[in-house]
């Protein structure tokens, strides 16, 4: 069910209202809830990209402003069930003391409200920036329990892999990478998940702004998954060798810091080099079939 439509393509006063008294309210509802969510992206290095997912958000929203001014202002009823439906939402989540259910109650508190207030067209236009907000919510710790562990011990065999390859005699358990002088552990903080989310995020970001094809931007995205267990297995790898000849100190400190930053860099240039070769594979030019040859009547 539609709500009566706008012609004017500005927004009315209103709608003006209508979204002042939302923000309002949802600094209201969500006055405990927010500055929780901003603390753990303080506190929790598998987060801290959270402080860029709002304003690349609200950029992005920013780019269509010329599209949604054009768009007739038409609210859906449909938009009052998503609103209810994400308030029951953060109902649940408080009282079952849940915080991934009442942080995602706010994305689709922000979806339904822009429909119910200005409909199908609008969403439609601002449906990527809206999803991209899911970035910024914390994992549940069970999921996160169930990503990480499989990247330690995938982490773990790349490097014993590689360091068997370098000569180096090693002996791998579960996730500690037992060397001649010193023994290493695979920690959770070194599986790789604190890259692939950053990597991921970047790489929806970077995929969205190189090309407006939407193929090449999903395939972007997912392929941060391959390339930061890589990078992260390299890093694993480099630092049992480096170990290996220089001590535990090579593991531990500046090193262990620095390394992991210089496996970003290497991850993002790789994605670089991905986008590249996508968009040119994209605009190879199609070579047309050979004409088939005529045949004569006998």
């Amino acid at each position: 069910m539609l709500l009566p439509q706008s012609k004017s393509s500005s927004w009315p006063l209103s709608t003006i209202s209508a979204a002042l008294a939302a923000c309002a309210a949802t600094a209201f509802l969500y006055r405990d809830i927010v500055p929780k969510l901003v603390s753990d992206w303080a506190t929790d290095d598998n987060y801290s990209h959270g402080f860029l997912i709002v304003p690349i958000a609200a950029y992005l929203a920013w780019q269509r402003r010329a599209q949604l001014q054009a768009l007739p202002i038409r609210g859906s009823l449909v938009g009052l069930a998503v609103i209810l439906g994400s308030l029951a939402m953060l109902v649940a989540g408080v009282l079952g003391a849940e915080l991934f259910l009442s942080r995602v109650s706010l994305v689709g508190l922000v979806a339904g409200t822009v429909l119910f207030t200005l409909g199908w067209r609008h969403l439609r236009e601002l449906l990527f920036p809206i999803a991209f907000l899911l970035l910024m919510v914390p994992l549940p710790a069970i999921v996160f329990n169930q990503i990480a562990f499989p990247l330690q011990l995938l982490a773990s065999r790349f490097g014993e892999t590689a360091v068997t390859m370098a000569g180096i005699p090693v002996l791998r358990e579960g996730n500690v990478i037992i060397l001649a002088n010193t023994t290493l552990e695979v920690a959770e903080a070194c599986s790789g998940i604190r890259s692939l989310v950053s990597l991921l995020t970047l790489g929806i970001v970077y995929g969205y702004f190189a090309d407006t094809r939407s193929w090449v931007r999903v395939t972007s995205a997912l392929a941060t998954i391959p390339i930061a267990i890589v990078a992260n297995g390299l890093r694993v790898a480099g630092t049992g060798i480096a170990a290996h000849y220089y001590g535990a100190a090579a593991a531990t400190g500046f090193m262990h810091t620095f390394s992991g930053w210089l496996v970003f860099v290497f991850a993002f240039v790789l994605l670089s080099l991905v986008v590249t070769a996508l968009q040119r594979i994209g605009r190879l030019p199609r070579v047309a079939p050979a004409p088939s040859p005529e045949r004569s009547a006998i």
